[in-house]
């Protein structure tokens, strides 16, 4: 099944934003500002004689006579090597030498793009034996950050280099297969978004032009293969590496993010025995992290200089004292402290599915996941989520379950989890289910969502489904409503619904279908 009309219309709108933002806008401040600081504009040669453009800062005055803790910072998908340039002279001014480097594949550096494969760990490495060699670095204090593409880089290279102390991984990736193909359903628009800016700004390998084109096909022949190259370039593969070493891991990313969704980040996190820190904000994909990027004051990059501060230069700024997972909910100011993940959404509230509902497949209902980017930016500065108003959703097509009004408000905080069961009448298909806050006028604001696709199950023949949906934290007010909502069709996946194809939700009495849903104490 190739692209839809929408995916292709996300993917003329990434190349271009690819384009503008990462050849423009971002470029030209970062480099009149080089000018001024006296940054060194370099070659190094990466991993098989690759030539990777790289920029170095250093503390102003240093001469060679004592040694500084480094910073690598590998480049985003996309991006040109001036991408971190004032946040680097921010480093160097707090005494850090500072390398960052176009990755592989993109803009002037050679190569072709890896995705985060193999070649691109070995060039980290490349990158950290030049700055050791060709700067005041001190080889006991080394860190590396990135953005995005930069931060799975970051935690693979520091995975496989025992030199690297800490990591701040800001919108990265911990499960890549997770993150674009969760519960095998392609997430087409973050992909086209991705494929785009990628020929745009870079060179793609045949290996990654085939992973492309496979996935947009819903090739399950290559299913595999798919799988396979996803874990290899999983930080969540090598997890054990970073607990053996005690690296020092501060994760950070967007409720929202429609690339890299919140749930594997904080799987990742509870998987780790180290030194580690869980950021979790309103956003989407590095929106966060963009401000930061112009020189804009933001938290995000705050506490990535408070991290390597404390780990890289023994700095007691209290940041290993705070509680470790940080979360600032949807819907007020201020953060949220809490000992672990587990903690988060402890209490939970339930509210049975107990009706029966049959819908039919192929029709978009009116409830969506929004518009890649765009809905989630728009909830980060207006608090205005995508919605639908619950009551006019045609029940041929979506099937709605909704709870009793709470007479206070609920705060919902974590993964909403489904329990259901369910009966197709064809061996393929997918559905996704929508959680909504629903006002007294009907209106509903999505709180989260999750697509679920299956293959080859019998017709006619029920089975259990357990989705977690899309980790959260958002408020719903006293007198409101939530409402769950499954229909079949949203622009953000691919979906496999034969045609015709029905599905009938049920709720037996011996396997009860539910929605979870996670609070935290009034």
């Amino acid at each position: 099944m190739g692209l839809n009309r929408k995916a292709l219309r996300t993917t003329a709108v990434g190349a271009v934003s690819a384009t503008l933002i990462a050849g423009g806008a971002l470029a030209a401040a970062p480099t009149a500002q080089a000018a001024a600081n006296g940054v060194r504009f370099v070659d190094i040669t990466g991993d098989g004689g690759t030539v990777l453009k790289a920029n170095v800062v250093t503390p102003a005055g240093a001469d060679g006579s004592r040694t500084y803790p480094l910073v690598v910072l590998p480049t985003s998908w996309g991006f040109p090597q001036v991408e971190y340039l004032v946040q680097a002279q921010k480093l160097a001014d707090s005494g850090y030498v500072v390398v960052s480097y176009n990755v592989r594949g993109f803009w002037q550096s050679g190569g072709q793009i890896d995705v985060a494969g193999p070649p691109d760990w070995a060039d980290a490495s490349k990158v950290i034996d030049w700055s050791l060699a060709h700067t005041p670095a001190d080889p006991s204090r080394i860190g590396m950050a990135g953005v995005s593409y930069g931060a799975g880089i970051s935690l693979l290279a520091a995975e496989h280099d025992k030199r690297v102390k800490a990591v701040a991984a800001l919108s990265g990736w911990a499960d890549l297969i997770d993150a674009i193909y969760s519960h095998r359903t392609e997430h087409v628009e973050a992909a086209a978004v991705l494929d785009a800016a990628g020929m745009v700004a870079g060179r793609e390998s045949p290996e990654t032009r085939q992973v492309f084109d496979d996935f947009y096909a819903s090739n399950l022949a290559k299913e595999q293969e798919l799988i396979d190259w996803g874990k290899k370039r999983s930080p969540a593969t090598y997890a054990d590496a970073l607990n053996d070493n005690r690296t020092a891991v501060l994760l950070a990313n967007a409720w929202g993010d429609t690339v890299f969704s919140p749930n594997q980040y904080a799987d990742f996190y509870e998987r780790l025995t180290g030194p580690r820190r869980l950021e979790l904000r309103p956003g989407d994909h590095a929106t966060a992290e963009l401000p930061g990027l112009f020189g804009i004051p933001n938290d995000v990059w705050t506490d990535t200089r408070r991290w390597f501060d404390h780990y890289l230069r023994g700095q007691d700024n209290g940041i290993d004292r705070e509680q470790p997972v940080q979360l600032k909910s949807r819907s007020t100011d201020g953060y949220e402290g809490y000992p672990d993940w587990k903690s988060v959404g402890a209490d939970r509230r339930t509210f049975d599915l107990t009706a029966p509902a049959t819908i039919h497949a192929n029709v978009d209902s009116g409830a969506d996941g929004g518009i890649v980017f765009l809905s989630s930016i728009l909830d980060q500065v207006t608090r205005i989520p995508p919605m639908a108003w619950v009551p006019l959703l045609p029940r041929r097509w979506a099937a709605v379950w909704q709870s009793e009004r709470y007479g206070t408000a609920q705060r919902v905080r974590g993964t909403a989890m489904l329990h259901t069961t369910l009966t197709p009448t064809k061996e393929s298909g997918t559905f996704i289910a929508y959680l909504y806050d629903v006002g007294p006028l009907g209106v509903g604001k999505l709180v989260t969502h999750a697509p679920y696709t299956w293959h080859d199950r019998t017709p006619g023949e029920r089975f259990g489904v357990d989705l977690p949906l899309y980790s959260t934290a958002y408020d719903v007010p006293a007198g409101h409503r939530l409402a769950l909502v499954v229909d079949t069709v949203d622009p953000l996946y691919t979906e496999h619904n034969p045609s015709g194809a029905q599905l009938t939700f049920s709720s037996p009495a011996d396997d009860p279908s539910y929605l979870s849903v996670p609070l935290r104490e009034q």
